[in-house]
C-alpha cells in the first residue's frame, strides 16, 4: 500500500499504465467501437498448464499496480479470487481457454482501481482510460504542437483504432459480397 497520498498526475499515469496492461492482458485485440477483446491471457492459455501459471503470475502484476495507487488489500482479494479461478479452469483443454476470454481479472483489477480513485481522489472522468497508448501520445504531442490541440484533430487520433476496425469490416464484407456474386454467377 502507498505510505504517502499521491498526486492526481501520478494517480493519472498509474491507472493509465494498469489500462496498457490490462489491455495487454485481456483485450489486445479489440472489436472494433466495443471494450470486448481476447489478449495475452487467453493465448497463453493455450499452453495447458504453464501458460495458465503464467497468465496468473502477470494478473498479480495487475495486483501490484493497484496496490501501488493504494487500493487495500481488501478490495483486491476478489480480483485474487478470479485470478486463482481463472488458473485452474484454464488448466481445461478448450474450455479454460473460452473462460480465459470471459474471465478477465486484470479488467475486474482496473475496475475496483477506477472505483478507488474516484472516491480517494476526486477524479471523476474516466478519458485517460479510452485508447490509453493513443492518448498518452496525444497529450505528448499536444505539449509540442497546438495544431493536435483541435478537437477533430484529436477525435481523429484517438479514434483510430475504431477507423481502422470500421475500415476493414468494409473491406471484408465488399471482398465476400464480390465473391459470393462472382461464384453465384460462375454457377
Amino acid at each position: 500500500m502507498a505510505t504517502k497520498k499521491l498526486t492526481k498526475e501520478e494517480v493519472i499515469r498509474l491507472e493509465r499504465d494498469l489500462t496498457k496492461y490490462a489491455n495487454m492482458m485481456d483485450s489486445l485485440i479489440r472489436i472494433p467501437f466495443t471494450k470486448q477483446g481476447i489478449g495475452a491471457d487467453a493465448a497463453l492459455s493455450t499452453i495447458p498448464i504453464a501458460g495458465d501459471m503464467a497468465g496468473f503470475v502477470l494478473t498479480c502484476y495487475a495486483i501490484y499496480k493497484a496496490k501501488q495507487i493504494g487500493v487495500p488489500q481488501a478490495k483486491l482479494n476478489i480480483v485474487l479470487k478470479m485470478a486463482l479461478l481463472d488458473a485452474v479452469l484454464g488448466c481445461l483443454p478448450f474450455l479454460g481457454t473460452i473462460f480465459d476470454i470471459f474471465i478477465r481479472p486484470s479488467r475486474k483489477a482496473l475496475k475496483i482501481v477506477h472505483t478507488h480513485i474516484q472516491e480517494e481522489y476526486e477524479i471523476k472522468t474516466d478519458h485517460h482510460l479510452v485508447h490509453p497508448f493513443l492518448h498518452e501520445k496525444l497529450e505528448h504531442m499536444q505539449r509540442r504542437s497546438r495544431f493536435w490541440k483541435n478537437p477533430i484533430v484529436s477525435w481523429l487520433w484517438l479514434h483510430i483504432p475504431d477507423l481502422l476496425g470500421l475500415i476493414f469490416i468494409t473491406i471484408f464484407v465488399f471482398l465476400i459480397w464480390i465473391s459470393g456474386t462472382l461464384m453465384w454467377q460462375w454457377m
